[in-house]
């Protein structure tokens, strides 16, 4: 059964654009591991969409329309063997074996950790990442929504590369943020309108390799990528989105490889985010799942590791999608849907295995300071 996209209007910058049409199913400084390194909810319904753009309204109460939207939230996808041979002879399969808990939510995202280009010149560094224009096609099938390229590959080919990116998130029909041909539209926050509530989304990386920092970082009329090494445009980016949507969502790639206890520097950035307005904090890169809950009335999640990656090792190939239920400010309820990588792909967990990775998740969450 096709599902229609969780897209209703999708604002750039203050401009309104077409949302998109129905498709098939809906540290720095270090680069990725190599491949060998150690390393009963009810489906809600459809989302609604809205013809025209809503001024915002300060009386417009904390809860929004009211009406609860679900988020669905994966880590790190790439392309790179043995996934590449998925993507070429049936792409529609490789996020299958999650694609129901993508689809049950109203608005899917992950972190895509690759550039999505042919040609540019590789950067300088340990590991560059790149796939065909039929990745997107891939994610789309499998039920994400929008995805961010903020993170340290999101340049891997360079301008041109991230030129390419964005020109195939378009024809796909994904919406992309946090990179962008200018500083503008890289921190600009996409924003969807679902059962009357407006969701904002955003991207940024607090992850760059050091001698890439300011080739990468977009700037005006400079392309780039959304660098949260530049706090104060991204405070003012969720500012500008709080005065704009009922909910706000700020996907990070943060952390340290392979630790699964979030580093001082991202609980700070957590803690600057929730105070600028963000409802939903989100992020990835270390590889490994961190702990997520509460912080104050918003909810963080420090790591949500990776998704589809060529993981091979625990605790690498642990894998989920963080499932958050919201109304407007408001987080009514969150739960961990637990995978685990097989081959370079994800498929949720069931019966025992399904019950153990659940409370090994939430044995992450002591060292993070969130609360239950």
């Amino acid at each position: 059964m096709r599902r229609r996209r969780a897209v209703g209007l999708i604002v750039i910058a203050g401009v309104v654009v077409a949302g998109v049409a129905a498709l098939a199913s809906r540290g720095g400084g270090s680069g990725e591991p190599a491949p060998d390194a150690a390393q009963g909810a009810t489906t809600p319904a459809a989302p609604t969409t809205t013809p025209t753009a809503t001024a915002p309204d300060d009386s417009r109460p904390a809860t929004g329309s009211g009406r609860p939207v679900t988020l669905a939230l994966g880590g790190d996808v790439h392309f790179e063997p043995p996934i590449r041979q998925w993507l070429a002879s049936s792409p529609s399969t490789v996020l299958a074996g999650v694609a129901p808990a993508l689809r049950a939510a109203d608005i899917a995202m992950v972190n895509v950790e690759t550039a999505v280009t042919s040609g540019g010149t590789p950067a300088q560094k340990n590991f560059v990442f790149r796939a065909p224009a039929e990745a997107f096609g891939a994610i789309s099938a499998g039920g994400v929504d929008v995805v961010t390229m903020a993170n340290n590959h999101g340049m891997d080919y360079g301008e041109q590369g991230l030129r390419d990116s964005i020109a195939a998130s378009r024809r796909a029909g994904v919406p992309v943020v946090g990179i962008g041909l200018d500083e503008t539209s890289a921190y600009a926050p996409r924003i969807f309108t679902v059962k009357g509530q407006r969701i904002a989304v955003i991207g940024a990386t607090q992850v760059l390799d050091d001698n890439l920092i300011d080739a990468w970082t977009a700037g005006p009329g400079k392309p780039g990528l959304a660098s949260a090494k530049r706090e104060d445009r991204l405070v003012q980016a969720v500012q500008e989105a709080r005065a704009k949507a009922d909910t706000v969502v700020v996907y990070v790639h943060w952390g340290v490889e392979l630790q699964d206890c979030p580093s001082e520097r991202q609980t700070s950035l957590a803690r600057t985010l929730t105070a600028a307005g963000a409802d939903v904090v989100v992020g990835s890169h270390a590889h490994v799942l961190l702990g997520g809950g509460r912080m104050g009335d918003a909810l963080v999640d420090y790591g949500l590791g990776n998704f589809v990656f060529y993981a091979n090792r625990e605790p690498t190939v642990r894998s989920g999608v963080l499932e958050v239920t919201v109304t407007g400010r408001r987080v009514d309820s969150y739960r961990w849907v637990p995978a685990r990588i097989s081959g370079g792909l994800p498929a949720t967990l069931s019966g025992s295995s399904r019950v153990a990775a659940v409370q090994s998740w939430n044995a992450l969450r002591p060292c993070t300071g969130l609360t239950r």
